[in-house]
């Protein structure tokens, strides 16, 4: 089976290299495709104050594809984990997902805080966060998952 994605668009401005923290006060433009989309395929989404953006690490290095486990980070004082039981952007598919702030709608772009995707990055969706879509029942995480998530939407 193959499975063949296209992008909706790229992101614009932000940061123009990966980093682990400190995305809070990131502001980005995600321009849309005007050749696949008309403007009025982002109406309505002003009235969120929150998306969900699916997008694909595409400067990530293939080889460095993680499948197995693996120390966050590669810090060895957390503890060795599977790929899919953390968030690196090593992953079999490359995917990225983030929910950022909506802070403007216009014509063929949103402009968001928060999005943890660089420059040039392809852009696969746009959804707006629904509270009922919020986890149910109690939240459970290890503490070095905690402690990697600290200072990732902190502002130096």
């Amino acid at each position: 089976m193959q499975i063949v994605l296209e992008p909706i668009g790229y992101v614009r401005g932000g940061r123009p290299t990966r980093e682990d923290d400190d995305w809070e006060a990131v502001e980005a433009e995600i321009v849309l495709d005007p050749a696949r989309f008309k403007p009025d395929a982002l109406l309505g989404l002003d009235t969120f104050s929150h998306v969900e953006v699916l997008f694909h690490f595409d400067q990530f290095d293939p080889s460095r594809i993680v499948t197995g486990a693996r120390h966050p980070r590669g810090r060895e004082d957390w503890p060795k984990v599977g790929i899919f039981a953390q968030r690196g952007s090593g992953r079999p598919n490359l995917l990225g997902v983030t929910i950022c702030q909506v802070l403007c709608v216009a014509g063929h772009s949103i402009w968001l805080r928060g999005l943890d995707a660089i420059d040039g990055t392809p852009v696969l969706d746009l959804k707006p966060y629904l509270s009922g879509f919020a986890p149910r029942g109690e939240i459970r995480e290890p503490g070095w998952a905690i402690e990697i998530m600290a200072d990732y939407w902190t502002c130096s």
